[in-house]
């Protein structure tokens, strides 16, 4: 186990930013301030975020806060997955080779196209007209 009494991380995606802190506690879990499940509301998103915690369980072990701000919450989401993951490397390094091959440690770069100068979108072009 690390010998800092806080664990910190940071994980991107799309354009969310979060930031793990793992302090010695029991368990709870806080998004901003507040709960985990009141900050998402789907099941979906719940699950995406603390999948790295099914490899390396932490009940009765850390609190959890998490600052996250930027894009919505799918991203968000994505951000809290990779920034747990990162965290749980620090606490547990035998753990890597488990992580990777279930590509928790690997940042999604998709982020969202710029639109380009006279047109209409990133792809989107004005129609062609011939006459």
């Amino acid at each position: 186990m690390a010998k800092k009494s806080v664990i910190h991380s940071v994980g991107k995606r799309k354009a969310g930013i979060a930031r793990v802190y793992f302090k010695e506690g029991t368990g709870k879990i806080l998004i901003n301030g507040k709960d985990f499940d009141k900050y998402f509301p789907l099941e979906s998103l719940r699950v995406i975020a603390t999948r790295p915690l099914a490899f390396y369980p932490i009940e009765n072990k850390f609190d959890i806060y998490i600052n996250v701000a930027g894009g919505g919450l799918s991203g968000q989401a994505g951000a809290i997955k990779l920034a747990l993951a990162k965290a749980i490397l620090l606490i547990n390094p035998d753990i890597k080779e488990t992580l990777a091959k279930a590509s928790m440690l690997t940042r999604d770069p998709r982020v969202k196209e710029r639109k380009k100068y006279g047109q209409k979108g990133a792809r989107a072009r004005f129609q062609f007209s011939k006459r």
